[in-house]
């Protein structure tokens, strides 16, 4: 399903870094029964445990931890509101997740005193409420501009 998303296939051969749940190698096995094209494949490439014991660990666990890390954070706010109830709402949350990561919260890399993306209209925007309020009407205004771009064209 992942790879029906592309017009275009991204490369001769992906790369997939994973853990050692077996449904990976089942998904190649089956894309390879029913894909039989040699310049449409993929690999997959498991990191088990959490030691990097071994070299492709060593190589490969720092993609591993930012996948599981999404996964926590998604499976975390999944369990606060009670499941999503359609694809829409986990696309929503996911989105507003990852505006507030990148646009409102203080960031480690910085040292907790900004934001990882500074945007000026939350430079007047004191309190995360008022951050919010702003984001929500900055998302208003683009709504607005591309309903006006579709009804012009």
């Amino acid at each position: 399903m992942a790879f029906d998303k592309y017009k275009v296939f991204p490369g001769k051969a992906l790369k997939f870094i994973a853990d050692g749940f077996t449904a990976y190698p089942l998904a190649k096995y089956f894309w390879d029964q029913h894909h039989n094209d040699p310049n449409h494949t993929f690999e997959v490439t498991p990191v088990i445990g959490l030691s990097n014991d071994d070299e492709v660990s060593e190589k490969y666990r720092p993609f591993k931890q930012k996948i599981e890390r999404l996964n926590r954070t998604y499976k975390a706010t999944y369990r606060v509101t009670n499941g999503y109830g359609t694809g829409d709402g986990a696309i929503s949350s996911l989105v507003l997740w990852v505006a507030y990561y990148n646009f409102l919260r203080p960031h480690e890399i910085h040292r907790w005193r900004r934001p990882l993306n500074l945007v000026p209209e939350f430079e007047k925007a004191q309190l995360m409420p008022d951050k919010w309020v702003t984001l929500i009407h900055l998302g208003q205004q683009q709504i607005l501009k591309l309903q006006e771009e579709q009804s012009v064209s």
